[in-house]
């Protein structure tokens, strides 16, 4: 059985975000939602929580920290090819995301761009292409 993901993001306001998830192409899974969380399947082994402050509070003693105003982490999910990147990017600003928030990366081998979700939170999507890619660092670590 393959590993499964669970990201864990706090919410300000859990249906809003519930709708921006499915507009990238997530899809609820009922049996884990409720009024205080939203489990959103990008696929079989990726799995986004949505979950209200208070519930996030739940499991950890610290702060939750104000993703507008602070970095903890950058979530980077794979895309099928350049144009899915771009899709997907098109998908999150019309949801109300901001897209592009840092410097396209395009390498020719490897394509990425960045959004932020409603709560601010930063995901990366990249599509590389893996026969490239390897030519690539080869040549790079032979120079």
């Amino acid at each position: 059985m393959s590993k499964l993901i669970f990201v864990n993001l706090p919410v300000s306001d859990l249906s809003r975000s519930m709708a921006f998830y499915a507009a990238l192409g997530a899809v609820n899974n009922e049996q884990f939602t409720d009024h205080t969380a939203a489990c959103m399947v990008f696929s079989e082994t990726i799995h986004v929580m949505l979950l209200t402050h208070d519930k996030f509070r739940q499991f950890t003693p610290k702060t939750i920290a104000n993703a507008r105003e602070t970095t903890e982490v950058l979530i980077c999910i794979s895309a099928e090819s350049r144009d899915a990147v771009d899709d997907t990017m098109s998908r999150a600003e019309g949801a109300g995301g901001t897209v592009d928030i840092g410097p396209k990366q395009d390498y020719g081998f490897m394509y990425g761009r960045s959004f932020e979700d409603l709560d601010g939170h930063i995901w990366e999507v990249m599509w590389m292409d893996m026969d490239a890619a390897k030519e690539a660092m080869g040549e790079m670590a032979s120079a």
